[in-house]
């Protein structure tokens, strides 16, 4: 124990509180790239507007028509959001005539999820 300058005593208490483990094994860089991608597309208050609005939707799909009304957003704007979180993966696209409805592609969030954060799958704790 050492004793500060204010005279109020420091007790050194770091020799028991470290454990080191393992960090594991770094990402593949292609699969960072990837990560990367997806959790940029999900990065945005739109988009997960987005995808919060499709996830509630009682069909599990919404066409860009509902989309647009609800965000209260041009209809440019929301195609280029949705074509972000589709071109990451996150979103299946499906043309219905001239409109294009959207579903989440839960496979693709459950695998980020397991890439990303493995022992949140796993869970183990070291």
């Amino acid at each position: 124990m050492s004793i500060p300058l204010a005279g109020i005593p420091i007790e050194d208490v770091s020799k028991d509180l470290c454990a080191p483990c393992s960090p594991g094994a770094l990402i593949d860089r292609d699969e960072v790239e990837a990560l990367t991608a997806q959790l940029k597309a999900m990065a945005d208050q739109t988009r997960l507007q987005i995808i919060h609005l499709i996830d509630q939707s009682p069909a599990g799909e919404l066409c860009v028509c509902d989309l647009t009304e609800s965000l209260d957003l041009a209809q440019p704007t929301v195609s280029r959001h949705l074509k972000i979180l589709a071109t990451a993966g996150l979103l299946q696209r499906e043309q219905r005539g001239t409109w294009a409805w959207f579903s989440i592609r839960w496979d693709a969030l459950q695998q980020l999820r397991g890439r990303a954060f493995p022992r949140a799958v796993e869970g183990s704790p070291c």
